[in-house]
């Protein structure tokens, strides 16, 4: 029998010492020892996969935690039930100790008690990424009702936006006369005034009713100014 340690952290930064010592009293030989420095996504990992080449019948293989062999608990029911039935190796995970697949002795139900432990959270995860996905949504339509717009970050307005802005609103000066004032395109002026509620009315109109139409304030880092930006 071989005894197997595998070791994976999400980036290359992350330091795998702990899960060294979580294996160091199991006598692993280093060249038994793989490790992966990826996401847990699938099981696309060089590391993983060399692993999987060199385990045999009767062979033990050793984790800290069932997360480290990946987050996609369907495809870790699939990899568990090829190691354990297709290879007929044994898997032990530090962490949780009914994940211990070992017989003891003629009694058999150490596999029966993993697999089944393994089960259940395959359905608790399942079921709690099911969760996740209802709460982002509700959320996302909650905000929505709200006014809150979601897309990138807009770029800061110039200082002389507002006053350039009002100026259009009211009619006194043209689309491209409150562009200038304000230090932007004609385009970019425009989009900006949509994106404050406030279409601007025509030139006529504005004139004739002598006020600018109520809009929302401008705040917040979307339309903080060039200086309070720089600040």
């Amino acid at each position: 029998m071989v005894i197997y340690g595998y070791i994976r952290v999400s980036t290359r930064e992350q330091n795998e010492v702990r899960q060294l010592n979580a294996l160091g009293g199991w006598g692993i030989l280093p060249e038994n020892l793989f490790t992966d420095k990826q996401s847990g996504k699938d099981f696309e990992r060089p590391g993983w996969l060399d692993l999987m080449g060199r385990l045999d019948r009767g062979d033990l293989l050793v984790v800290q935690s069932i997360d480290r062999l990946g987050r996609n608990y369907t495809e870790i029911l699939e990899w568990w039930r090829y190691i354990t039935k297709d290879r007929q190796a044994d898997i032990v995970v530090l962490d949780m100790p009914l994940l211990d697949t070992r017989a003891k002795g003629e009694d058999l139900t150490g596999a029966f008690v993993a697999d089944l432990v393994l089960q259940i959270l395959s359905y608790v995860a399942q079921a709690e990424r099911e969760n996740i996905r209802k709460r982002q949504a509700e959320g996302i339509a909650a905000a929505k009702a709200r006014g809150v717009q979601f897309g990138p970050d807009r770029d800061p307005v110039p200082t002389s936006f507002i006053e350039a802005r009002r100026a259009y609103q009211t009619g006194t000066l043209s689309l491209r006369e409150a562009a200038q004032q304000a230090g932007m395109t004609r385009s970019t002026f425009y989009r900006s005034c949509q994106r404050d509620g406030c279409p601007p009315k025509p030139r006529s109109q504005a004139k004739a009713k002598g006020q600018a139409p109520a809009c929302r304030r401008i705040d917040g880092p979307s339309y903080q100014s060039q200086g309070e930006a720089a600040g």
